[in-house]
């Protein structure tokens, strides 16, 4: 743990805005795992259907030697993901094989199948992460918080050493942000973030109608939700090691600067600036 001062690292906009995200990305997730499983299959290219030969990934459950087995598709490999995707739930061997579903109910919202409710959360809590992206965004640029996420050619070079430092397990508790932690800040928030505005907005039938030049950006619509997907995918990955990274760097003093703003860092000399 850290034993130095304290010091105020994030302002109030910045927690706010930070807290916002975080619950609209969750319900963001959920009601778009509702949504996948009325249609649970991702293909590239404009169109889909029973004429197209475009699917890259798809969740179902087939028959398998008189048995209903979950299966889960990747570029045309099958795997068998019973229990987890495709058919999940209680089975009752000969009576009732389970829940088909491609994901299960404890992971969307609703928990029951429900296309029109999901949606509905989905694009309200869309709302949500684009207002409160925009207010961090004008917030960051007015107080000077944005120039301490953008990495500096410094800071690449530093970069190497910084990720090392991270595998080791190596933690600098300063006011300043790492190298890693800016080049993967600004790719979450300068690249992810607003890929997935866009794609999500590609799945507008009123959007495109509007900007209809944006599929053509991305691909067709099919390219589209299938990068939302992927995207979805990373932003996952990315929050288990945010959270990892939090336990490992010390939890009470990470969530303490979070919620209150005040961070303790490194003894002078210890990498405090």
């Amino acid at each position: 743990m850290p034993k130095g001062p304290l010091v105020r690292r994030h302002s109030l906009a910045t927690r706010l805005t930070h807290w916002g995200w975080a619950i609209s990305l969750f319900f963001l997730l959920l009601s778009g795992l509702q949504i996948f499983n009325a249609f649970p299959s991702l293909h590239i290219g404009q169109e889909s259907g029973f004429d197209y030969d475009n699917a890259v990934f798809s969740i179902g459950a087939e028959q398998v030697q008189g048995e209903w087995r979950g299966i889960t598709r990747v570029f045309g490999q099958s795997f068998d993901t019973t229990g987890y995707l495709g058919l999940s739930g209680e089975s009752i061997p000969g009576l009732k094989p389970g829940e088909f579903r491609a994901f299960p109910a404890a992971l969307t919202v609703p928990s029951y199948q429900s296309l029109a409710l999901g949606r509905s959360v989905h694009f309200l809590f869309a709302w949500g992460l684009v207002i409160s992206l925009a207010a961090w965004l004008i917030f960051s640029a007015l107080n000077g918080h944005l120039r301490h996420l953008w990495p500096s050619l410094s800071d690449l070079r530093r970069l190497p050493a910084d990720l090392w430092d991270h595998l080791r397990f190596r933690f600098h508790h300063s006011v300043k942000y790492g190298p890693l932690q800016k080049l993967t800040y600004a790719l979450v928030l300068f690249v992810a973030l607003p890929g997935m505005i866009l794609t999500g907005l590609c799945l507008s039938p009123g959007f495109n109608a509007a900007a209809p030049w944006l599929l053509d950006l991305f691909g067709g619509r099919q390219t589209a939700r299938t990068l939302h997907f992927l995207i979805m995918l990373g932003l996952v990955v990315f929050f288990i090691i945010h959270i990892a990274m939090i336990l490992l760097a010390g939890p009470i003093n990470e969530l303490r600067s979070i919620v209150t703003g005040w961070y303790r860092t490194d003894a002078k000399g210890e990498h405090h600036e």
